[in-house]
């Protein structure tokens, strides 16, 4: 129930941008790469998007990721239940957005982030920062050939424009990753797009991203 109003607030969302930059279905799915069909879907409120299918929407439309994700109206108070969330997944990854904050020309997105083992997502690099909170398990997190390893309470930040790498050490891991990015350079990039497009792999392969 919670699940479905998450994917009613993607699809109405989803609509209205569209909508407002004067652009039909076809012409989306173009700038995108994501089937016409697909999207139909997802603005039925009946889709599953993917990590990879979000970002590149956010790119295609101009704007955040956020305001595919959560509701425009900014209430008092705000209380997010994690059944409420929309789930983006990748073969490493499970992302739910927690909130986005617009300070001074930056841009602000915590994340819940969920590694799962065996897995390692791969980010090429892109503009900004980034933060991570582990809070169960053991992380590996940063550079590729030399990652630090985060275990429960442990807290890194670092430049985001160097390739960098999330996997485990171990078991399943939670955290929490805040993305920091300047307002004027839009989202980061979807994990998997580079890769994809070059190998012509289905959308959730791991390849140039973001780490989370």
């Amino acid at each position: 129930m919670v699940q479905e109003q998450a994917g009613r607030v993607l699809a109405v969302n989803l609509r209205a941008l569209r909508e407002r930059a004067g652009i039909t279905l076809s012409e989306l799915a173009r700038r995108s790469g994501i089937a016409k069909g697909t999207l139909s879907q997802l603005e039925s409120g009946s889709g599953n998007p993917t990590i990879e299918t979000v970002f590149s929407l956010s790119n295609a439309l101009g704007v955040p990721v956020s305001s595919l994700l959560t509701e425009q109206a900014v209430p008092d108070v705000v209380l997010v239940r994690s059944g409420g969330l929309e789930v983006l997944s990748s073969n490493a990854v499970d992302l739910r957005m927690l909130r986005r904050l617009d300070v001074t020309g930056r841009v602000l997105e915590l994340y819940d982030q969920r590694v799962r083992p065996g897995e390692r997502q791969y980010s090429g690099g892109h503009p900004g920062r980034e933060h991570v909170v582990v809070t169960s398990g053991r992380l590996r997190v940063g550079p590729p050939e030399s990652p630090y390893e985060l275990g429960p309470g442990d807290y890194v930040c670092f430049a985001a424009r160097a390739p960098h790498v999330y996997e485990t050490a171990g078991g399943p891991v939670t955290s929490v990753l805040m993305l920091e990015y300047p307002a004027d350079a839009g989202p980061p990039a979807p994990a998997g797009t580079c890769a994809a497009a070059a190998a012509g792999e289905s959308e959730g392969k791991t390849g140039d991203g973001v780490g989370g």
